[in-house]
C-alpha cells in the first residue's frame, strides 16, 4: 500500500510515533489509510452541513475495514463574494483546492481519497486534484438545497433574490416584497437550489462516473444523503481493492457523456471552465468546438431554475442524473461501456433508472428544443470563443441586434442600469474582468438580475469578458476570449458600436471594418489590473487563450 512507506518498517518508527500522538492504534494503522477531504465550513450554505456527510463517509470506511483520515479544503461562497473584490479571488480558489489537496495526498501518502465538496469551485477543484493525483477516488457532495417558499405559494431560489433587488431599485417591488424573498428564497443549507454551477457540476460529477447514484440531485436535508455518505465511504475500499483510479474513470469518452449530460440538463455556462480544466488533468484534451458538436446533436430536456420553475429536488424525483442520462441512451448520445466509481459501467448503473416526470424531464422525443443547452458563439468579437447558456435565453433574443453600451468593470455597469441608463434594445459590453484583465474572472450575476429585474430581460443583451453565474438567465454571453487585458477585440469596442449577435448560428459579430478595428488596436494601450500581487496574480498570469476559455490551471510537467 502507499501508506506503507508511513506506517511500515523500521525507518517509519518516527512516522508511528507521531500517529501514537494522534491517538492512532497498530490495528488502524494495519489497515488503508483513506484520506477524507472535507469542504465544511461556516461560511457556505452548502457546505454547513458537511460535517453530517464526513461522519456519514468515516462510518462506511470503518464498516469496509479502512482507516478513515479527515483533511480540510478550502471553499468560497460565490453569491456572498458576488458584486465586490471578493468574486475577484473566488475563481482562482480551484487552484488553490487542488493545489492544497495534492500536497495533503502526496505528503501524508493516503491510499485512497474520498472528497467531500458541494459548491462552486470546490467541485471541479477536487476533481482535477483527483485527475492528478490518480489513486483511488470517490466523490459525495453535500446536496442541493430545498426550494424556497413564498406567501403566495409560489416557489424561488437565489437568483430570484437578486432579481428582486433590480427590481426593487426600479420601483417594481416595495420593501415588504423584498424582505420576504431575503427571508424566504434560501430556505435550508445546501448547494441554492436551481441549476447553477454546484449543481451542475455535481450531477456532472456523476456523469461523469465519480460520483454514486444521487450525488447530484438528493436534497442536502435528507436522510437518504446521509446513507449515500455511508456507501461511498464502503465503496471506496472496493475501489482501492480493485485498483480503480479516476483516470481510468475519466476518460475522454466520459467527458464527452458529461458534455451530453450537460446539454440535457441546460447546466452553468461554468462548466465551459470547468470541464476542460479537469480533463487537461486527466490528460484528456477538451475544447470548446466540441461543445457546439455534441449540442448539434443533444437536445435540451430540463428547464431547472432559472431557465424554468423546477428545481434540484424535481430532478431528484424525477429520477435525477441517470434518468436523464438514460432519455439520451435512447437515442445513442452516450456511452455505456464506460467503468465507473461504482465499480459497474454506465449501462448497469441507469438500467431500470426511468423517467418518473415528464414534466421536469421532457422524454427525448419531445424536448425544449432539439439542440443543447450551451451554445458557444464565435466571431470578429470574440475570435476564440464566449459561451451562453441558450436554454435560459428567451426566444426573442435568440438573435439580437443593438448599441453597445461599454463599461470597464461590473461596477460602473450596475451604476448605470440602477440610474436607468440603460434602454430596450442596448448591448452593455463589461470588459477588463477576465482572468488576467480582472483579475480573477469574476461572475457579472449582479448587472444581469438587475436588468431581468427591472423587465429588460428580454430586450437587453450583456456580453463580457468575465463569467455569467448559472444563475444568469437571459442573452448574456460571457468568457468572450480573447479578453480585453490582452488586447481582445472586445477592448476595441466603442460606444455605439452596433452588436450583432446570432445564438441559432453561433455567431457575435461587432459591426466595426477590419480597418478600423486595427487602427483601435494600434491605439490601444493595456490597463493595470486592480490587484497587482499575491496567489491570485500569479494564476492570472498563466492563463492562454488556447484552452478556448480563458482556463485557469496550474502548469504541467
Amino acid at each position: 500500500m502507499r501508506s506503507d512507506s508511513v506506517t511500515k518498517g523500521i525507518q517509519q518508527a518516527p512516522h508511528r510515533s507521531l500517529f501514537n500522538a494522534l491517538g492512532y492504534t497498530k490495528e488502524e494503522l494495519s489497515r488503508p489509510l483513506i484520506g477524507i477531504v472535507s469542504s465544511y465550513n461556516e461560511i457556505v450554505p452548502g457546505h454547513m452541513n458537511l460535517d453530517k456527510i464526513v461522519e456519514a463517509v468515516r462510518a462506511g470506511v470503518l464498516m469496509a475495514g479502512g482507516t478513515p483520515v479527515v483533511f480540510p479544503a478550502i471553499a468560497v461562497c460565490d453569491g456572498i463574494a458576488m458584486g465586490h473584490q471578493g468574486m475577484k479571488y473566488s475563481l482562482v480558489t480551484r487552484e488553490l483546492i487542488a493545489d492544497s489537496t495534492e500536497a495533503m495526498t502526496m505528503a501524508h501518502q493516503f491510499d485512497a481519497l474520498v472528497m467531500v465538496p458541494n459548491c462552486d469551485k470546490n467541485v471541479p477543484g477536487l476533481l482535477m486534484a483527483a485527475a492528478r493525483l490518480n489513486i483511488p477516488t470517490i466523490f459525495v457532495s453535500g446536496g442541493p438545497m430545498l426550494a424556497g417558499r413564498m406567501k403566495n405559494g409560489s416557489r424561488s431560489c437565489l437568483s430570484q433574490m437578486f432579481e428582486a433587488v433590480g427590481a426593487y431599485n426600479a420601483g417594481k417591488m416595495n420593501l415588504e416584497e423584498l424582505e420576504e424573498y431575503e427571508e424566504g428564497v434560501c430556505p435550508t443549507c445546501g448547494s441554492c437550489s436551481g441549476m447553477y454551477t454546484a449543481n451542475s457540476m455535481n450531477c456532472l460529477t456523476e456523469a461523469i462516473g465519480m460520483g454514486l447514484k444521487g450525488n447530484g440531485t438528493i436534497p442536502a436535508v435528507m436522510s437518504e444523503r446521509i446513507r449515500l455518505a455511508k456507501h461511498a465511504g464502503m465503496k471506496i475500499m472496493e475501489l482501492l481493492e480493485k485498483d480503480i483510479k479516476p483516470c481510468d474513470i475519466m476518460t475522454e469518452d466520459a467527458f464527452m457523456n458529461a458534455l451530453a449530460l450537460d446539454m440535457a440538463l441546460g447546466c452553468s455556462t461554468n462548466s465551459m471552465l470547468h470541464l476542460p480544466a479537469i480533463a487537461y488533468e486527466a490528460g484528456v484534451k477538451l475544447n470548446l468546438e466540441i461543445a457546439n458538436e455534441i449540442s448539434a446533436k443533444t437536445p435540451n430536456l430540463c428547464h431547472l431554475a432559472p431557465a424554468g420553475d423546477t428545481y434540484m429536488e424535481d430532478l431528484d424525483l424525477a429520477g435525477g442524473v441517470y434518468a436523464v442520462m438514460n432519455e439520451l441512451n435512447k437515442k445513442g448520445l452516450i456511452k455505456t461501456d464506460l467503468i465507473t466509481c461504482t465499480g459497474k459501467t454506465i449501462a448497469e448503473n441507469i438500467e431500470g433508472c426511468i423517467n418518473l416526470n415528464h414534466d421536469v424531464i421532457r422524454p427525448i422525443e419531445n424536448p425544449y428544443s432539439e439542440t443543447g443547452g450551451i451554445a458557444v458563439l464565435t466571431g470578429n468579437l470574440a475570435p476564440d470563443s464566449c459561451v451562453v447558456k441558450r436554454s435560459a435565453v428567451a426566444e426573442e433574443m435568440l438573435i439580437h441586434e443593438g448599441p453597445a453600451r461599454v463599461f470597464d468593470c461590473e461596477e460602473d455597469s450596475i451604476n448605470a442600469i440602477n440610474a436607468g441608463k440603460i434602454k430596450s434594445g442596448d448591448v452593455v459590453v463589461i470588459r477588463y474582468e477576465g482572468p488576467k484583465g480582472g483579475p480573477g474572472m469574476r461572475e457579472m450575476l449582479n448587472p444581469t438580475a438587475s436588468i431581468a429585474g427591472m423587465g429588460l430581460g428580454k430586450e437587453v443583451a450583456l456580453i463580457t469578458d468575465g463569467r455569467f453565474s448559472g444563475a444568469t438567465r437571459g442573452a448574456c454571453i460571457g468568457h468572450v476570449s480573447p479578453e480585453a487585458a490582452v488586447g481582445g477585440p472586445i477592448a476595441l469596442v466603442e460606444e455605439g458600436d452596433i452588436i450583432k449577435i446570432d445564438i441559432n448560428a453561433n455567431t457575435i459579430h461587432v459591426e466595426v471594418s477590419d480597418e478600423e478595428m486595427k487602427a483601435r488596436k494600434d491605439k490601444w494601450k493595456p490597463r493595470k489590473p486592480s490587484v497587482t500581487k499575491g496567489y491570485l496574480v500569479r494564476y492570472a498570469a498563466q492563463v492562454t487563450s488556447a484552452d478556448k476559455g480563458a482556463i485557469l490551471q496550474a502548469p504541467k510537467e
